[in-house]
């Protein structure tokens, strides 16, 4: 079973996260925890293997909640928090994802399997290939090695966190908003995924003029 920590500071939406995961089989809830220390003592004392961590609590925020846990345990963040910066600081402190509420209980159900596959395929590896490392973080565009010239990592990463961040789907202008981007910019990026087979593009039509172009992340 993997064990799971839920931080939450508001006490229905942890209950309703807690349903959330023990619905999903090999998962079960190890504790709750409604601020940031509480987390870093329950941390300490249930060891999960899961953290679902909020990023607004009553004492410290979610992403130094993690900091401050090292690298004992991996943490899903769910959070309000829509700003660039927040989401960065998140990847960088080694969050395995980012789900914006409100959200489904799909979504939660889809990245908790997400995490299970993960364990799964490490716990199979004695020696890994690049293509498994490749699968493992997600990390590199299917259908190249390397940004074509004009394209820098950085940028990239950060509108990949961005499409993250929205598994529903967005628009380059609500891309370039989310990432403190330009328009140009942030769309150059969504469709040098699209082409490489790293996100998925939908039309939607409004009433009048050019349907918009909807990005999506794939995988």
């Amino acid at each position: 079973m993997t064990k799971v920590l839920v931080v939450d500071d508001d006490f229905m939406v942890a209950k309703l996260h807690c349903r959330y995961v023990s619905a999903v089989a090999g998962f079960t809830v190890a504790g709750v925890a409604h601020s940031g220390a509480e987390a870093l003592r329950a941390a300490g004392r249930l060891r999960p293997d899961l953290v679902l961590l909020d990023v607004f609590l009553p004492d410290m925020d979610g992403v130094r909640v993690l900091r401050a846990a090292g690298h004992a345990t991996d943490a899903l963040f769910i959070t309000a928090a829509r700003d660039a910066g927040t989401i960065r600081s998140a990847l960088r402190a080694g969050a395995l994802h980012y789900l914006i509420k409100p959200f489904s209980q799909a979504a939660l159900h889809e990245q908790l399997r997400h995490v299970a596959s993960l364990r799964t395929r490490l716990d199979d590896l004695d020696e890994a290939r690049q293509e498994d490392v490749d699968q493992i973080f997600g990390a590199r565009p299917r259908g190249s090695r390397e940004l074509p010239k004009g394209l820098a990592a950085p940028t990239a990463d950060l509108v990949d966190a961005v499409l993250r961040a929205h598994p529903e789907g967005l628009s380059a202008t609500e891309c370039a908003e989310a990432g403190s981007l330009s328009r140009v910019s942030a769309r150059r990026y969504l469709e040098y995924f699209a082409e490489t087979g790293r996100a998925e593009v939908t039309l939607r039509y409004g009433g009048t003029g050019r349907p918009e172009r909807r990005y999506r992340r794939l995988g």
